[in-house]
C-alpha cells in the first residue's frame, strides 16, 4: 500500500469535445498619469526658477572667483573648528546629564531635568548673546585663584563654545538617554551578577550597545550644528558667514557672497553625511545579519553586470 494517493480524474481533465483552451491573461499595467502630470510641474518650476535666476542681477562670474578666497577658507575652517569643539563639549555634557537624568538620586536627576528644561526651552540665539553680555552682569571676573575682567574672558570663540555647546548637551543628553534605555535590563543584571561596578557596566557593557541607537541622531545633529554656527556672527566669532558678509560689504556681492557661503555649507554637510553614514553602518554590524551594500558597491556590482553582458553579446 502506498502513501501517495491516485489522482481522481475530474473535469478540467477531460474537457468536452470541440471545447476551446482557455486563452492566456493578458496583464495590463496600470497607467499612473498623475505622476506624469507632477513630473511634468516640478520640471516645469525648476526651469521657470534657473531662468529666473539667469536673468537676475547676479554677477555670477564673482561666485567662483570668491569660492577660494583667503578670507573665506580661513572662514571655513573656523567654522568647522567651533563646530567640532561645540559638539565634543555638548556630548560630553549629553552623556553626564543623561546618566545624572537616569540616576535614582532624586537630587542629581532634578539637577539633569532643570538642565535640560532651561537650554532646550531658550532660543541658542538668545544664549550665545546672554554668554556675549554677560560682563553687563558680571564685570570682573573672580574665582579667587584667578582674577580678570570679564570682557578679557568673555572672547567671542568662548561666547560661540558656549552658547552652542550648552545648548548641544541638552538635546544630547535626551538623545544618550533614548540609547541607554534602549538596552534591555538583563545587559546590566549579568553585569552587575558578574561582578561589575555601575560605572563599569555603563562603560563596558550599555554605551557599545547603546551606540547603535545614539549614533544616527548624533550625526544629524553635527550637520544641524554645522548650519546652527552661522548664528555666531551676533557674537563676533569669525565664522563662514561672518567672512562672507566682510567681502560683501567691500565688494557690493551681497547676493554673490551669500550663494558662496552656501556652496561652502552645503559641500561641508555633504562630505560629513558621508561620514555618518559608515559610522552608523560600522554599529549596525552587530544588529543586521548582513550589511546594505554601500553606494560604491552598488555602482561597482551594477559595472560588473554590465561588463558581463557586453561580454556574452
Amino acid at each position: 500500500m502506498t502513501d501517495k494517493l491516485d489522482k481522481v480524474p475530474g473535469p478540467a481533465d477531460n474537457p468536452p469535445a470541440g471545447a476551446l483552451p482557455p486563452e492566456a491573461i493578458k496583464a495590463i499595467p496600470v497607467r499612473h498619469y498623475g505622476r506624469w502630470v507632477s513630473a511634468v510641474v516640478v520640471i516645469g518650476l525648476v526651469v521657470a526658477l534657473a531662468v529666473a535666476f539667469s536673468q537676475g542681477n547676479v554677477r555670477w562670474a564673482t561666485v567662483p572667483e570668491k569660492l577660494f578666497d583667503p578670507t573665506i577658507l580661513r572662514g571655513v575652517v573656523n567654522t568647522v573648528w567651533i563646530s567640532i569643539t561645540s559638539m565634543a563639549l555638548g556630548l560630553v555634557l549629553g552623556i553626564l546629564f543623561a546618566v545624572m537624568r537616569l540616576s535614582k538620586n532624586p537630587v542629581t536627576s532634578t539637577i539633569a531635568w532643570f538642565y535640560i528644561w532651561l537650554f532646550r526651552g531658550t532660543p541658542v540665539y538668545v544664549q550665545l548673546l546672554i554668554w556675549f553680555n554677560l560682563a553687563l552682569i558680571f564685570p570682573i571676573l573672580n574665582l579667587g585663584f584667578y582674577k580678570d575682567e570679564m570682557t578679557q574672558v568673555m572672547t567671542p570663540f568662548l561666547a560661540a563654545l558656549l552658547g552652542l555647546g550648552l545648548n548641544e548637551g541638552a538635546y544630547m543628553a535626551e538623545i544618550v538617554r533614548a540609547g541607554i534605555q534602549s538596552v534591555d535590563e538583563g545587559q546590566t543584571e549579568a553585569s552587575h551578577a558578574l561582578g561589575m561596578t555601575r560605572t563599569q557596566t555603563m562603560r563596558r557593557v550599555v554605551l557599545p550597545q547603546a551606540m547603535r541607537v545614539i549614533v544616527p541622531p548624533s550625526g544629524n545633529e553635527f550637520i544641524n550644528m554645522l548650519k546652527t554656527s552661522s548664528l555666531v556672527v551676533a557674537v563676533q566669532y569669525f565664522d563662514l558667514l561672518r567672512a562672507a558678509q566682510d567681502i560683501a560689504s567691500t565688494s557690493f556681492a551681497v547676493m554673490e557672497m551669500f550663494f558662496v557661503a552656501s556652496i561652502w555649507y552645503l559641500a561641508l554637510t555633504s562630505v560629513f553625511s558621508v561620514g555618518q553614514y559608515y559610522l552608523e553602518r560600522r554599529y549596525a554590524r552587530g544588529a543586521l545579519r548582513s550589511l546594505p551594500p554601500t553606494p560604491l558597491q552598488k555602482v561597482k556590482a551594477k559595472l560588473s553586470s554590465f561588463s558581463n553582458r557586453k561580454a556574452v553579446a
